[in-house]
């Protein structure tokens, strides 16, 4: 099993995140063995954004994420509702996260301001790097709170929110309206900012 810096991934479907890990999660243990490379395949991207929410580098996030993997594996058999995984695995890469950050001495929820690129032309890549520095840089300045949620849901079409709530802490009336106050708090930002092609 391997984890690697994630794409945008599989967001399709009406299923609820929760819903569809804990399907695939159940079938698991019940010894469809393959159905564990889906479950990967489906929350990698929302655990590694959980990660690099921390304040880790891309190298650490992808260590976090596998051994929040392979501390699954070992507990399978203690989760009573296989529905309850994405909640579990969400904690277990915020708890081993801030294990990482206190030993390197870093500040948990750090924004990284390295920005990868795959794109082969300098130009776009420059461009692309300008603007996703702008991003980064007004993404550090929303609260905690604001981070930890956008990252969390960022790669869900239709978020789960009882997950959310339950991974969060937050209450579930509450997502909806925080997700909408911390995106304008953000295009505001942006909208601002020449780097981003605001106002100059």
């Amino acid at each position: 099993m391997t984890t690697t810096e994630p794409g945008r991934g599989d967001v399709a479907g009406r299923e609820g995140l929760a819903v569809r890990a804990g399907a695939a999660f159940e079938a698991y243990r019940d010894g469809d063995r393959q159905r564990m490379d889906a479950l990967v395949d489906l929350l990698t991207p929302v655990l590694w954004h959980t990660a690099r929410g921390q304040g880790l580098d891309a190298a650490s996030a992808s260590d976090v994420v596998q051994t929040a993997w392979l501390r699954l594996v070992e507990n399978a058999d203690r989760i009573s509702d296989p529905r309850a995984v994405l909640g579990w695995l969400v904690t277990t890469v915020r708890r081993e996260s801030w294990r990482v950050v206190k030993a390197h001495g870093r500040e948990v929820g750090e924004v990284p301001a390295e920005v990868v690129s795959d794109t082969p032309d300098p130009a776009t890549t420059s461009v692309l790097a300008e603007r996703d520095g702008a991003l980064w840089k007004h993404f550090a300045t929303l609260s905690p709170r604001c981070q930890a949620l956008l990252r969390v849901i960022a790669f869900s079409d239709r978020p789960d929110y009882a997950a959310v709530s339950q991974a969060l802490g937050m209450p579930v009336g509450s997502i909806g309206p925080t997700r909408g106050r911390c995106l304008a708090k953000l295009r505001e930002a942006l909208g601002t900012d020449p780097a981003w092609g605001g106002a100059s």
